[in-house]
Formats: C-alpha cells, sequence, structure tokens
C-alpha cells in the first residue's frame, strides 16, 4: 500500500558512502564524476516525487552534483544530478537537461549528509533538497543589477510612503536591495522608491549581482585571554588543526567568555584555509555578536537568516559554494548552505530549543550539526553556561570532550541567588511583584542601577474571562486561548497567529463590559511596574514587540548604555545579551515552567533560571538574582539556589535513565491531522492496534489521544507516541509501520523523531 505524509512521499533510496576504507573513492567508483552529452543521468527535483528522474545531459555535458534545470510537464524546475540515469524508460521520450546552473557542484559529502539526514528524520530527499536550495535567483546568469541603500540627503518632503522605505533601510542598517524587495519590504509602489532617489534620499548604484566576502584577518584583533581561557583556546586550535572530526562541549558560567574562545577555533579554521559556520539560536543575537566578530577579524561575515534580504541570501549561498566566504553567523538553516570546505562548527546556547525544527522538516540543527561535521572531518564547538542533558550524557559516556570555564571573565562574580517565598509575601488582588523584590528594585534604582523583571509570558493577559458567563475567549481556528496584547490592542493566538480587534462585549453572552484579563504577561507586568516605580524608566523586550531584528538591535543597544532603569522582558532577555549596568534579576514566577508533563520540564527551567540570572553583576557590581516561588522546597528550584549543576545533572540523567527516555531512550511522536476529527481518531485507533513493527524491536505505543493544543488552523490533531530502547532501529520499524496504511486525501501525517515539545 501506498505511503503518503499529506505533501510528503517516502524518501528514494540514494547511493551512500561505504563505511570505511576510501569512501570517496568507492562512492566515485559507482557514480562516475563527468557525464557527456546525451549520457543519461538521475537527477534529484525540489519537488514532492518518490524517485529520481532520468534526464539527458545537456550539451557540453554536467558533472556530477551539478545543479541543473530540468523539465518536468509543463514546467521547468530545479534538482540535482544525483547520479547515472537507470534507463528503465522509452529512451526516446527521455528529455534533455535544459542547462546547468552558474553554481559551484554540490559536493559528494553534503549529497551524503542529505540522504542521511532524511534517512533519520524519515524526511522526503526532495524536502531535504528544498531546505538545501533556499536562495532566490540560483539560476540566474552573472550580471550587474541595480541595488538601492540609504542615501545622504533628507527628501524636501515627507509622507508616510516615504517614512516606510526610509524605515525600512534605516532598520537594516545600510545593506542593499533591490527595487522590487525595498519597496514590498516597505509596503509601497516602487514609484515611491525613485521618488527618493532623485531626492538623494536614496542612493542607486549598479553592483555586481554577486560578489565574494571580504577576507577575515584571523590576526587582527585577539584579546588577552584568561588561564581558563588561554587552555581552552589552545585545545579547540589544535583539534581544528588536526582536521579530522571531534566534538567538543565548551561549558562555562555566563559571563566567563565562551565567545572569545571559540572565536579563536574559527581564527585556526582561517589560518588553515577552511571555513567556519557559527550557529546562533535568536536573530536577535546577530547584531551585536556580528560587531564582535568584526572587531575579532576587521571584516564582517556572511549572514544567513531570515533578518538579511533575498539578495544577501542569494550572494551568501553562492559564495559559501565557491569558498568566497569564510565564515558564516546564521541561523539553524545555514547548517545546509553549500561549503566548499567546512572545517569548523559552533552551536552557541546549544541547549537552545529554537535549534529544533518545529514544522515542515523536523530536525535538531545540533544533532544535524554533529552528523555534518563527521563527514567534513571538520569540528563542532557545543558552547553553553547550561548544557543540554543529550550534550552532558554525551561527554559522560566519552562521546565528546569537555572544556569547563569555571569563573566569570575580568572582575565580574557570579549574582547571589535567592528564594522569595511567596506563601509568606502579602500580596495584593491582581499584583505580582512582592513586596521583597520592590524593595530590592527600589534599592537599584536609588544607586542608579538596572534591575531586569523576567516573566516568560508574551503580552498583557494569557487569558481573557467574561466575568458574566465565565467564557473564556479563544482562538476561532485552534483550541488556545487568545492572548491579550494591549500595546497592539488585538487579541493573538500564538499557535496559528491569527488575531483579532479587542472586543468591548463578550462574544459568548453579548454582556458589556464584563471583559477581564486573567494572569500576567510582560505588558502587564509593565504596567504594574508603571505604578510601583512612577519615576523608573521602564523597557520592555519581548519578540512581538518590534518590526525587525534590526530594530530590536537598537533597543537593546540603547538600555545596555543605560537607557533604562527597569527592564522586563521574556526568555530574549537570557540568551547572550550583556547589559553592564544589570545587577538584580527578579523571576516573577520561577514555578511556571514546571507545570505540565513535559519530561524536559525541569531541565529547561533549570537552564533558564540559571541563564537569566547570569544577566546580573557583569560588571564591578555585585549581582543579585530574586527568584519567586510557591515552591521553595522543590528540586529544582534547591539546585538553582544552590548552583549545584552537577547534582542537578547527575539526579536529572538518573530520573531518565530509569524511565528510559532519551538520552537513555529513544521516542518518536506521530501526529495525525485533519478537518474530520473522527477520521484522525478512527485512523491513530488502527495504528495503534497493528503495532506490529514496532512490537518486533521491543517498542511501545501510547495513544491515540487529543494533541494538548488539539485543533490547529481548523485541523484536528491526534498522537501517538512511540518509545523504544536506545539501540533499537526505531526508524527502519516506523516506515515499516505507517507504510501498512493508506491515508485519506486530506489527512495527514507527520514523524518527529527525538521530539522536544508535546504540544
Amino acid at each position: 500500500m501506498s505511503l503518503r505524509w499529506g505533501w510528503q512521499l517516502s524518501p528514494p533510496r540514494l547511493p551512500q558512502k561505504p563505511r570505511g576504507g576510501n569512501p570517496d573513492d568507492a562512492y566515485t567508483a559507482m557514480t562516475p564524476d563527468f557525464f557527456d552529452e546525451g549520457q543519461l543521468v538521475s537527477v534529484l527535483t525540489t519537488q514532492p516525487l518518490d524517485r529520481l528522474l532520468d534526464y539527458k545531459a545537456p550539451e557540453g555535458g554536467c558533472w556530477l552534483g551539478a545543479f541543473v534545470e530540468v523539465p518536468l510537464g509543463p514546467r521547468k524546475v530545479l534538482g540535482v544530478v544525483w547520479g547515472p540515469g537507470k534507463g528503465d524508460y522509452d529512451h526516446a521520450k527521455i528529455r534533455s537537461v535544459i542547462r546547468v546552473l552558474d553554481a559551484a557542484p554540490m559536493r559528494d559529502e553534503m549529497r551524503t549528509f542529505l540522504g542521511r539526514a532524511a534517512d533519520y528524520t524519515l524526511t522526503p530527499m526532495p524536502a531535504m533538497l528544498r531546505l538545501a536550495t533556499r536562495a532566490p535567483g540560483l539560476g540566474d546568469a552573472p550580471s550587474m543589477r541595480l541595488v538601492y541603500r540609504l542615501g545622504s540627503k533628507t527628501p524636501d518632503r515627507m509622507t508616510e510612503a516615504r517614512e516606510k522605505v526610509l524605515a525600512v533601510l534605516n532598520d537594516y542598517g545600510g545593506l542593499a536591495f533591490t527595487l522590487a524587495e525595498l519597496a514590498e519590504m516597505a509596503g509601497v509602489g516602487t514609484s515611491v522608491v525613485k521618488g527618493l532617489v532623485k531626492q538623494g534620499a536614496v542612493s542607486e548604484e549598479a553592483a555586481p549581482r554577486d560578489t565574494p566576502y571580504p577576507q577575515l584577518d584571523p590576526d587582527y584583533g585577539g584579546k588577552d585571554l584568561t588561564d581558563d581561557q588561554s587552555i581552552g583556546a589552545r585545545v579547540l586550535r589544535e583539534a581544528v588543526r588536526s582536521r579530522t572530526y571531534g566534538t567538543t562541549l565548551l561549558r562555562g558560567v555566563t559571563g566567563s567568555g565562551k565567545t572569545e574562545v571559540y572565536l579563536e577555533a574559527v581564527a585556526e579554521a582561517l589560518r588553515i584555509g577552511r571555513q567556519a559556520l557559527v550557529l546562533l539560536p535568536e536573530i536577535a543575537l546577530t547584531g551585536e555578536f556580528i560587531d564582535r566578530v568584526e572587531a575579532r577579524f576587521g571584516m564582517r561575515p556572511a549572514e544567513w537568516h531570515s533578518g538579511v534580504t533575498m539578495t544577501e541570501r542569494r550572494r551568501c549561498w553562492k559564495m559559501v559554494g565557491q569558498g568566497a566566504a569564510q565564515l558564516v553567523v546564521g541561523a539553524r538553516s545555514a547548517l545546509f548552505l553549500p561549503f566548499r570546505d567546512l572545517g569548523l562548527i559552533v552551536v552557541d546556547e546549544e541547549h537552545d530549543t529554537s535549534y529544533k525544527q518545529e514544522d515542515g522538516v523536523l530536525y535538531n540543527a545540533r544533532d544535524m550539526t554533529v552528523l555534518r561535521a563527521s563527514l567534513n572531518a571538520a569540528q563542532v564547538v557545543l558552547a553553553s553556561a547550561t548544557p543540554s542533558l543529550e550534550s552532558w550524557a554525551n561527554v559522560e559516556a566519552g562521546k565528546y570532550a569537555r572544556l569547563d570555564l569555571a569563573s566569570r571573565f575580568g572582575a565580574a562574580v557570579l549574582p547571589r541567588m535567592a528564594a522569595i517565598d511567596m506563601r509568606a509575601e502579602e500580596m495584593p488582588g491582581a499584583k505580582w511583584i512582592s513586596p521583597t523584590l520592590a524593595r530590592a528594585v527600589e534599592a537599584r534604582i536609588e544607586r542608579k542601577e538596572q534591575a531586569l523583571l523576567f516573566l516568560n509570558r508574551r503580552g498583557y493577559a494569557p487569558v481573557t474571562l467574561c466575568r458574566a458567563c465565565g467564557a473564556q475567549i479563544g482562538c476561532d481556528h485552534c483550541d488556545a486561548k487568545m492572548v491579550e496584547h494591549r500595546f497592539l490592542k488585538r487579541l493573538m493566538c500564538h499557535q496559528c497567529g491569527e488575531t483579532k480587534p479587542m472586543p468591548t462585549k463578550c462574544p459568548s453572552c453579548e454582556a458589556e463590559d464584563r471583559l477581564a484579563p486573567v494572569g500576567p504577561g510582560v505588558e502587564r507586568l509593565a504596567e504594574e511596574a508603571a505604578e510601583r516605580f512612577p519615576e523608573a524608566r521602564i523597557a520592555v523586550l519581548s519578540s512581538d514587540l518590534y518590526g525587525s531584528a534590526r530594530a530590536l538591535k537598537a533597543h537593546i543597544a540603547e538600555i545596555a548604555e543605560g537607557g533604562a532603569d527597569i527592564i522586563i522582558g521574556t526568555q530574549l532577555v537570557a540568551k547572550g545579551h550583556n547589559f553592564p549596568h544589570l545587577t538584580l534579576v527578579g523571576v516573577i514566577d520561577a514555578d511556571l515552567g514546571l507545570q505540565g508533563s513535559d519530561l524536559r520540564a525541569a531541565e529547561r527551567t533549570f537552564q533558564l533560571m540559571r541563564q537569566v540570572a547570569g544577566r546580573a553583576g557583569r560588571a564591578e557590581a555585585p549581582g543579585e538574582a530574586l527568584l519567586q516561588t510557591f515552591q521553595p522546597e522543590h528540586p529544582v528550584i534547591r539546585a538553582i539556589l544552590a548552583g549545584d549543576e552537577e547534582g542537578f545533572w547527575m539526579a536529572e540523567a538518573g530520573e531518565r535513565r530509569a524511565a528510559g527516555v532519551p538520552p537513555y531512550g529513544r521516542m518518536a511522536g506521530i501526529i495525525l491531522s485533519s478537518p474530520n476529527v473522527q477520521e484522525v481518531f478512527d485512523l491513530g485507533t488502527e495504528m495503534a492496534r497493528n503495532d506490529r513493527p514496532l512490537r518486533q524491536i521491543g517498542a511501545q505505543v501510547y495513544g491515540p489521544a487529543p494533541a494538548p493544543i488539539a485543533r490547529i488552523r481548523g485541523r484536528h490533531r491526534v498522537r501517538l507516541l512511540v518509545k523504544a530502547e536506545k539501540t533499537a532501529p526505531l526508524q527502519q520499524a516506523l516506515a515499516q509501520w505507517v507504510a501498512q496504511f493508506r491515508l485519506p486525501a486530506n489527512l495527514r501525517l507527520s514523524i518527529d523523531i527525538d521530539p522536544q515539545s508535546f504540544y
């Protein structure tokens, strides 16, 4: 029976490098490097097909791995030459490759990486190829094109449309745009941009379509390192020079200088002529990090994330393949760039859940980094103050090396940590800042220092309740409550993104003026702080309040220079930002992450609290972190306060090992979704009853059960969970299991290997 994964299809079986011996020679023997004109080649396209397609090599022939344009029905589609054609088709009907694109051929190790990543994640190969070709205009020939930047003059007359154009150019810090890009991002017509060009407010210039990135100097701006840092840097430099694979966990307390240490490893990769990749978990971190790279190497690196223009993405993709980009700083998808000679991958804040892709291709960039490095004879550095239990366990098992930075850089010392027992605090209704925390904040304001109030909830209130009928306002398309965003004057669903104006009457009973917010978000906390500290300057840091990464970067820089007395933020503030004047961190609800059934709840709470607390006391002034909690005796809270990280990891590892769950067991999540609720439950029940392929490897199936969020965008969702031993061949059994069932046309099935969330 056929298997359909919604739009997905099972991956074709592609040639794999044999293990052992000389893999390059063996693979070349299987698939010759060059195909003469008219010779049959097999092409993997980006289209959702379950097989390779045969074509005739074009005039002049083509190389193995060449990016090509091929006919598919009436369309022209992108593909990659994957090997010799099978020839099991009427030769008279086999069409020719239209043309070979002006791009470096996909290297052998990249094709192997995509194949193995597809096998591991049970992803169709066309979807993997789409990940590896996410740049516009790859088929365009080299040429000049007009680009637009911020000009030097002010227009004689400012309109709303002109303001939008200039705001985009300011937000992107001088980056070049094409005319269409700039007009689209500003939401204006192209005539507005051309009018600003005539005024001199926007400059128009001819530039090569793609240019190499400037050379980075590995000896330009090295800093004096502490003894700890020097030892770590030496070890990493030696590892990079070895030109072999290895993974090192670089663990250091917040403020210990991990970045300077791994930048020394980057410098060594540049010295020996190899490329380096630094992955960051949030776009908001790239601005500050790029500045540090420029200070260290004299020039700015290539960037790859959704915050750069499509023109820059195309340039980055092309130059990486040609070896004309030495260092790339990017988000998780940068792992799929076509590096010519990748020698080092750094995963900063390696514990961060942002490295897990939760839609489309479901992969964990941290784990795929290790796979890619092993195929490239490259080194991996996993950097974190609070490592993931998976990485900690791999160190304990001897798979990874470990380097520790035990002390903070310079004069800074670790903050003093204490719990505020909320059971003993006299709290008025609808208030969340305890008297003890308020006194600590006032003391910092008097000393001209900064305080951070941390609450990991966006918006004003997580629930809006009608006091007349008790109804809670939910999303029309999901089983999720809509979150009030008072700054935006709208309700928002954090699952599907649906928004609507804040109503004045209850949608259920139509009672007027009876809607009330329940619980706090950062916006409501800011309102309370403004009442409690009327003279203080308050800044709110939340990802939904900024239109671009550049705007967020500018606000963070302003705060770091002392532009606020009280910072109110979500987990965004826990990720690598440096606030030199910050000496107090107040965690509003330390118990929030301990709720629910997530097997990683304790780990994530521990990591987040330690990361947030580490923001305090980075300069000479000592820091303090106060955790408001109703459970001061909880093992996680006690471990956070004691700073006993090794004790926490050992205890957490013991519990996971006893339960046989990751990293000491294997899990896979199965999500079925359809507009028809009965349809998904019927299939889920049938799958649970016919689980023989899984039972043969000792795996257990749990469910079906409604997903915690049982409806998203109008589709009902049912989950099954598969649990197996660490060494069980889980992917093979899963593929055999799901292949038994024919899916209705509108039903989607997705498999999440090593799930990080269970929503």
